[in-house]
């Protein structure tokens, strides 16, 4: 079964040998992923999982499609998480929590920040679609923070999601500097904040 991201998704139908075969792959993509970033060998996590590259190519099509089945745990966290803040008393609060979110997911892998600043530009990116749900789930936060007056009403979501990708990519860029990340927001919130 394909999912709209492009890449095969285990399903009952899945023969045995090809769903052991998908998790093999997503499994070492994950280890490769983390030790090398996302610009990984795909014929290093073919090789590792013990398949052919082809066979890894008919599960995930295109290495965005491999990200993608990757980081589905991550965003469905950053759903879940959105979720829980969405009934907020301090709207801005929860919006600064999901961005907090936002960029420690984008900085959890070396190149995923910028692959995902890459694909805000390309629709047919399986990045830009699995971003769909978190736009919606963003833009829900920063609704409710504009309605409260505590975030500027010309603030967009897809600036705000750049915005994250962009300081995730700055601190990939410093790693001797832990504490770059919640500066650099700081200081992008102030200029967030609607004028009094």
């Amino acid at each position: 079964m394909a999912s709209s991201s492009g890449a095969r998704t285990p399903s009952r139908g899945m023969r045995a040998d090809a769903r052991r075969n998908y998790e093999r792959v997503l499994g070492e993509a994950r280890t490769a992923f983390g030790e090398h970033g996302t610009d990984a060998s795909l014929e290093d996590v073919a090789r590792r999982a013990g398949v052919g590259i082809g066979t890894l190519y008919r599960h995930f099509p295109t290495r965005q499609a491999l990200m993608n089945a990757v980081f589905q745990d991550s965003l469905a966290d950053l759903l879940d998480r959105s979720r829980e803040l969405a009934d907020s008393e301090q709207p801005c609060r929860a919006l600064v929590a999901w961005l907090r979110a936002l960029i420690a997911h984008a900085g959890e892998y070396r190149g995923l920040a910028r692959a995902l600043m890459s694909a805000s530009h390309d629709a047919s990116s399986a990045l830009t679609q699995c971003s769909a749900g978190l736009r919606s789930a963003g833009e829900l936060l920063l609704v409710r923070a504009q309605v409260s007056g505590s975030v500027r009403a010309d603030t967009s979501i897809d600036d705000l999601m750049q915005l994250t990708n962009a300081i995730a990519l700055a601190a990939e860029q410093t790693p001797d500097d832990p504490e770059l990340a919640d500066r650099l927001l700081t200081l992008t919130l102030t200029g967030l904040k609607a004028p009094q």
